[in-house]
């Protein structure tokens, strides 16, 4: 089903004035025949008869040539079927007339996900569609409106909770921007075009995601070629952002719908392993932390004994030299300040 645009004529404001004007000369005719209809003397003049039917059957079925009144604002779209068979859109902003019995139709009208356009009350009640605490939800509405929006919209899917590529889970959410690029197809090809990219989304943010690690990890391939690499979810955000964009985009392009741009607004270990995970990059700091410390002070005891030997302070034996050594690192290597012990006596 291919979008066919229709170029009408912006024509409602004269169908609107020329429909009243109708109406004010029905009654009129409905007055002067039923005036010229029956005559003083009783006798009956067909003419008078036949313009008092005339009018009354106008203003009874008028009424329909109102229907046909539309008014779009910019981005938006109406897509018309005329008893069951798509005839085209509208799309320019404008107040047209169009037939009376084309009707518009947008199946998606209803639904109100958790996304920009969607969050305006409705006079009705709503009913909610959840696929779990965690999964894709939806609201169906009493009311909506059966215009099509052609606006960048934003949508926030639920929180996922994901196993990554070793096993750990790990809570995710992403924002999409998207829009309707052809309303024909997202229209008549799926049920529900809101409905279908939420549930898309899921399933996207499901297959990029098992593919990577939460942090860097060894001998993981993230990219398929075959060669381990330091992708991670939190590395890596802006890269496994547009391979979401990417999955997201071939799955709904039977839909016409453009995904703009996907970002990762929510990323963290899931409750039940946050503690075991933060204690486990506590640790690894801290043995960055001593490996650093434990670098500068074998640099600095090299230096001392350098300094020592090339002006002659003092000469020291290998097994002094041990004590010294030994002495320095565990000053610059403890935890605490060192609390020195003052020799007064002699070293031998």
């Amino acid at each position: 089903m291919n979008e066919k645009v229709l170029n009408k004529n912006k024509n409602g404001m004269a169908m609107l004035l020329l429909t009243l004007l109708l109406y004010v000369v029905a009654v009129a005719a409905m007055i002067i025949g039923g005036n010229m209809g029956i005559s003083e003397s009783g006798q009956t003049n067909p003419w008078g008869i036949a313009l008092f039917v005339i009018g009354l059957v106008y203003v009874l079925a008028g009424w329909i040539l109102f229907c046909g009144l539309k008014v779009l604002r910019p981005q938006e779209a109406l897509v018309l079927t005329l008893f069951g068979k798509y005839i085209g859109t509208l799309k320019d902003d404008g107040f047209y007339w169009v037939n009376p019995f084309c009707t518009a139709f947008n199946p998606a009208a209803k639904t109100k996900l958790k996304q920009s356009g969607d969050v305006d009350g409705t006079a009705g009640g709503l009913l909610q569609l959840s696929a779990g605490s965690q999964g894709t939800s939806a609201q169906i509405s009493a009311g909506g409106s059966t215009k099509i929006s052609l606006k960048i919209m934003t949508l926030n899917n639920s929180r996922q909770k994901i196993n990554d590529c070793l096993g750990n889970p790990v809570e995710i959410g992403i924002a999409v921007m998207w829009r309707v690029t052809d309303t024909a197809k997202a229209v008549f090809n799926v049920d529900n075009y809101k409905e279908y990219l939420s549930l898309q989304c899921d399933s996207a943010l499901r297959n990029i995601v098992r593919l990577y690690p939460y942090d860097v990890a060894e001998n993981v391939d993230t990219t398929g070629d075959g060669q381990a690499d330091e992708g991670s979810l939190r590395g890596s955000s802006e890269v496994v952002a547009e391979r979401i964009r990417k999955e997201i985009q071939s799955k709904v392009e039977k839909a016409g719908l453009e995904i703009i741009e996907a970002r990762i607004t929510y990323l963290a270990y899931a409750p039940e392993i946050a503690a075991v995970m933060l204690q486990r990059q506590q640790a690894s700091a801290i043995i960055d932390a001593r490996k650093m410390i434990v670098d500068g002070a074998v640099g600095m005891v090299e230096m001392a004994l350098d300094r020592l030997s090339e002006k002659q302070v003092v000469e020291l034996d290998e097994e002094r030299k041990a004590a010294m050594v030994s002495n320095l690192l565990v000053v610059l290597c403890g935890n605490r300040d060192a609390q020195p012990i003052v020799n007064s006596g002699s070293l031998y």
